[in-house]
């Protein structure tokens, strides 16, 4: 599949600064083949009726791409029609059990294909034309009839209804957006819809309008989150793919009632979940075998370990990729080695000869070789940096004639530029603390 100039030139950037690209991933992705087909029946499945919810939780290794994977079955939900969020879990900016701080991050980086991210607006704005497209449809009237905006108005009350059974304040909300708009009164419109995502300190006198008061606590976070499921589904959308990422963090809480909280939040989407509570939702859960396995993680709550506990075999590639819990395997040599070939061609040179000649397919085998043995021998430690150096030297290549990567560049890498993790592998020493207890993790690229 072909890349154009900017989106090569975007996912080359985020390379360049070590973080995950949030478009072409499909563009250099490797071993994710069986997982991603298993994934596309599954969006079939939630789709297809009443949209039965369903979950995936996402086992890995740091360093075994689970952002990389979960973000690339995002675009592909996009593409298919679904709307997409990632939320990072972490423990100051968006605690796992802050129901409200989850729903509004949800909100802010809500992304569908046509609109690209932050999209409720024109999620909404879409809804409101759609009631209008289905009076003309179904009704034959033009807005030129005087029975228009009648038409529209009971149409409006008959997806209202339907949203009022998930989330009355929701339903109503919408309806004095709605009017708003009518009135161009677009102040209290973006009030109305920045509440309905979640925003606080909103104007009591504006929210009165609506008949609707205070901020969306915890609780009222999963009210509108079904209301948003109803709404998306009503827009013409499949349903959302919502990634919880990072969710090993919640075991660093010193506090253990907070530590059960978050765990608690899990086990209650799951319920929902089970019960058709939150229809059209696929929910994507990923983290390290300490989340499953630590005393700390999933294993400490009993009935959520139940719903999501697989008995692994022998040979990982003979895992049921179709159970709740899926684990993705490790990066090794040859895969790295394939990922820097599938970099390097989109690679938006300006001397593409030269690059191609001196970054060729021996240099590649020893840069993998380079950062594999500074990680002693731990390749699933290495894409992130991997990926970095590759784009550093094809940098220097395609800007300097003269730079020959054999004889001027040897990946260097600095302990300020490692994660715990790393440091560990590089220093072959362990960490100090608790043994079960994951490391304080910065963003990365690996997952």
């Amino acid at each position: 599949m072909s890349v154009s100039e900017s989106e090569a030139r975007q996912i080359i950037s985020a390379l360049r600064s070590g973080t995950v690209p949030r478009l072409g991933l499909h563009h250099f992705a490797t071993g994710l083949d069986p997982l991603l087909e298993v994934f596309d029946e599954e969006l079939a499945e939630t789709a297809e009726g009443s949209g039965h919810g369903r979950s995936k939780w996402v086992r890995g290794e740091y360093g075994s791409g689970k952002t990389f994977a979960t973000r690339l079955m995002c675009a592909r939900a996009r593409q298919n029609g679904f709307a997409t969020s990632e939320v990072q879990v972490s423990i100051n900016d968006t605690p796992l059990h802050k129901l409200e701080t989850v729903y509004r991050r949800l909100m802010e980086r809500l992304t569908t294909d046509a609109d690209g991210e932050n999209a409720f607006k024109a999620v909404v704005d879409g809804w409101l034309f759609e009631i209008g497209e289905e009076v003309t449809r179904l009704k034959g009237l033009a807005e030129t009839d005087p029975s228009f905006a009648d038409a529209v108005e009971q149409r409006l009350d008959d997806k209202l209804n339907q949203l009022g059974k998930e989330a009355s304040p929701f339903a109503l909300a919408l309806r004095a957006y709605h009017r708003a708009m009518l009135e161009s009164d677009f102040a209290t419109a973006q009030g109305l819809l920045a509440w309905l995502a979640g925003q606080p300190l909103i104007d009591r006198a504006l929210l009165s309008k609506a008949h609707v008061k205070g901020a969306v606590d915890g609780q009222a976070a999963l009210s509108f989150l079904r209301g948003v499921l109803v709404l998306l589904r009503q827009s013409g959308y499949q349903g959302l793919v919502l990634v919880l990422d990072e969710v090993e963090t919640i075991q660093r809480m010193p506090n253990q009632a907070t530590r059960d909280k978050c765990l608690n939040v899990l086990r209650q989407l799951m319920d929902m979940l089970q019960v058709d509570q939150l229809p059209g939702l696929y929910l994507m859960v990923t983290g390290t075998p300490e989340l499953f396995d630590g005393y700390k993680g999933i294993k400490s709550l009993q009935p959520l370990y139940d719903r999501v506990n697989v008995r692994w075999g022998d040979n990982p590639l003979h895992d049921n990729l179709r159970a709740t819990q899926v684990r993705l395997l490790p990066f090794d040599q040859d895969r790295l080695y394939q990922v820097g070939q599938r970099v390097r061609e989109i690679f938006p040179a300006k001397n593409d000869g030269r690059v191609l000649e001196k970054v060729n397919d021996a240099f590649l085998r020893s840069l993998v070789d380079q950062v594999t043995e500074g990680f002693g021998g731990k390749v699933s430690i290495a894409p992130r940096h991997f990926l970095r150096g590759l784009v550093d030297v094809m940098d220097r290549v395609d800007l300097r004639e003269d730079f020959d990567p054999v004889a001027h560049y040897r990946l260097k890498i600095e302990d300020a530029d490692l994660t715990p993790e790393e440091l560990e592998a590089v220093k072959g020493t362990e960490r100090v603390g608790d043994a079960h207890e994951p490391a304080a993790r910065r963003r990365r690229l690996d997952g």
